[in-house]
């Protein structure tokens, strides 16, 4: 063999070795350690004693098993601090239950998502009793209630200045008299009639005919005026769509898909770190309704066994889709998206989200 032809195999193995070597550092299995980054969100990522459980790392540990990949988790603070790793590509991806958002898109690369939820509202719960009592009892009521008094004693008063001096038995003296054509005028515009008094002037019977008149219109307005101010304060305590949060002191999560939508909308929103802050300050009364993810308000608040004092609206505001997120033109997305596809279609994965469902 010449030492040319040595020569050019010897060469030919040598790259043959280094795209080898360049190919298997390119594939995932056994030779790249992925870098996970995830925040607590329970019940998709739970931080226990012994490492980290949830349905989110449930599902990357059925992904892994046919990646084979050597991993560890970072934990960030906080959500918004999880995102900003992804984007800056401090972490290979995050399996946390991230929402695709347009905005997000822009951002970072997502998987098909591996679960379905919703956007939703938690508030402090009011018994039946109390609500009605509320309802009945506001500032309308009271304000209707004053107006109509001072219209009966106006009236009362009316007839005892003609009755004064002709009718003493009855509406004599001062301020006894002037009582005493008040307690007239709230019998008569109630209709009781009990007769212990009536007017006897000529004067005093034209301003019990005009008040018995007037006192039927004033009634029914004010039955009605009642029944409306009820019916208008029930429907603005109900929440069906965003735009009926316009009417409330509004918290959501910090960099949540929950706050791109309140921006949408241009809904005035106070911002915390998690969903438990957030149920905090609806307990502490800092804050009327909390928008975010369904199932991890449901979670916490069964959990933190408020559910006698915290409710989760049924009505949602939208629907969400959790995926796992990547830097931007990852191609370790490329390996784990079909993994993850096969996945959700097997029965292990049906069983495992029906028990944390």
């Amino acid at each position: 063999m010449s030492f040319c032809r040595k020569y050019s195999i010897l060469v030919l193995a040598i790259l043959f070795f280094i795209s080898g070597f360049a190919h298997q550092s390119d594939s995932l299995p056994g030779n790249k350690k992925l870098i996970i980054g995830i925040t607590e969100a329970p019940p998709f990522v739970v931080k226990r004693h012994n490492g980290y459980s949830g349905l989110s790392i449930s599902s990357w540990k059925m992904v892994n098993e046919q990646l084979q990949a050597g991993y560890e988790f970072r934990e960030y603070a906080n959500l918004q601090d999880l995102l900003n790793a992804v984007e800056n590509a401090e972490v290979d991806l995050s399996v946390n239950p991230i929402t695709v958002t347009d905005k997000r898109m822009t951002r970072m690369d997502f998987t098909q998502p591996y679960f379905i939820s919703h956007t939703s509202v938690a508030k402090r719960k009011e018994s039946t009793f109390l609500k009605q009592i509320k309802k009945f009892f506001s500032w309308e009521f009271f304000s209707v209630v004053g107006l109509l008094l001072l219209v009966i004693l106006i009236f009362g008063i009316l007839v005892w200045f003609f009755e004064r001096k002709k009718n003493k038995e009855e509406f004599g003296g001062n301020l006894r008299g002037i009582m005493q054509g008040f307690w007239w005028s709230a019998v008569t515009m109630t209709t009781v009639g009990y007769g212990d008094k009536s007017p006897r002037t000529t004067g005093g019977r034209i301003i019990g005919l005009i008040w018995m008149f007037m006192a039927v219109i004033i009634i029914s307005s004010f039955t009605a005026g009642i029944a409306s101010s009820i019916t208008v304060r029930s429907i603005n305590e109900e929440i069906n769509n965003i735009q009926d949060l316009e009417r409330f002191e509004v918290t959501t999560v910090r960099s949540s898909s929950s706050q791109e939508l309140l921006e949408l909308y241009d809904i005035e929103n106070e911002l915390v770190a998690s969903a438990a802050k957030g149920l905090e300050s609806l307990l502490n009364g800092k804050t009327e309704v909390l928008v975010y993810d369904e199932p991890i308000l449901r979670f916490e608040i069964e959990m933190s066994d408020l559910s006698k004092e915290l409710e989760v609206l049924e009505h949602s505001l939208k629907k969400d889709y959790y995926s796992y997120a990547f830097p931007k033109d990852s191609k370790l997305k490329k390996e784990i998206d079909p993994i993850l596809v096969r996945i959700l279609k097997t029965m292990e994965w049906t069983t495992i989200t029906r028990e944390y469902n």
